[in-house]
């Protein structure tokens, strides 16, 4: 009588464990296709229907006009200005200090038990709601240095919250930079400094500048924290200085789309495709950088 081959049973165990997981890995697969399927067509569907309403509401008087009480003689003009300087204002708080925190911590900080703790908590804050951000701007920026419901409040809380973003992605770009860079660098006598400034910091700018425009694009959709520093609802004249009251697209929106006349509904629509605009122009800014600085550089 024969004996059993112990090794043609392990072989046929092995292939079955080998199909198995090559069934899991397609199944897999195909459920994140459909899934990328399903969420794009919910999002094109979604635009579509903004286009839709808003589109024959847009057009030259409707971004030059202020708001008005009656939806015919409404524009947006206050409103997308006042959008461009707080995310103006952003953008010249967060990315420097972004910037500045993440080069520190990747170069500079020593690895312990509190550097650790520091990246743990940034990366923790870049998942914090936005409302606890429009607390704090509360607490810290419109009472405690009494900047009021102004355009510099505003901008302030929105660095914050966009500044754990920066700060992550900004150290991803450096941590992918091949060490030898640095060490031809030492090599050929520059200090850490120099080394920093002339290619680290070049070198991760893609990266980075994605990071900044991810951020930027979160912070100019804001509602929430704008609401509880004060953003106005109606603002018919456009901010003097930093310290002035200020609306933004989204707040004018959100304002219009508690309205029960269906024309404004289609003015907070019209509203809707201006801030798609604005962030697509912000994307393109990004990635025609990106590709400069991409083919400037040379490995």
């Amino acid at each position: 009588m024969p004996l059993p081959n112990k090794n043609s049973e392990d072989d046929l165990k092995l292939k079955a464990k080998i199909a198995s997981s090559k069934f899991l890995d397609n199944a897999f697969q195909v459920i994140g296709v459909v899934t990328m399927i399903l969420a794009i067509l919910v999002l094109g569907t979604l635009i579509a229907k903004l286009f839709i309403d808003g589109i024959a509401q847009l057009n030259f008087d409707f971004l030059t006009k202020f708001p008005s009480s009656k939806a015919a003689k409404a524009g947006v003009y206050s409103a997308w200005v006042g959008s461009l300087i707080v995310i103006l204002l952003t953008a010249a708080v967060a990315v420097p200090l972004g910037v500045g925190a993440a080069v520190y911590l990747e170069e500079y900080a020593e690895k312990n038990w509190f550097a650790d703790f520091i990246e743990v908590n940034v990366t923790n804050l870049a998942g914090v709601p936005s409302i606890i951000y429009g607390l704090l701007g509360l607490g810290v920026f419109k009472y405690g240095l009494g900047l009021g419901s102004s355009l510099a409040a505003a901008g302030l809380t929105l660095a914050l919250l966009v500044l754990p973003v920066v700060i992550v992605t900004t150290r991803e770009g450096i941590r992918a930079i091949p060490g030898n860079v640095r060490e031809a660098a030492y090599a050929l006598g520059a200090t850490k400094w120099q080394v920093i400034w002339d290619h680290i910091l070049p070198y991760s700018m893609g990266t980075t500048l994605t990071g900044v425009i991810v951020a930027l694009s979160r912070a100019l959709g804001e509602t929430a924290p704008l609401i509880v520093i004060g953003a106005v609802n109606f603002i018919a004249y456009l901010p003097e200085n930093l310290l002035s009251p200020f609306t933004v697209l989204p707040i004018q929106m959100f304002d219009w789309v508690g309205r029960p006349d269906p024309a404004f509904q289609q003015n907070a629509a019209a509203a809707g495709i201006v801030i798609i605009a604005m962030t697509l122009g912000m994307n393109a800014i990004a990635i025609y950088l990106r590709y400069y600085l991409r083919r400037s550089i040379k490995w």
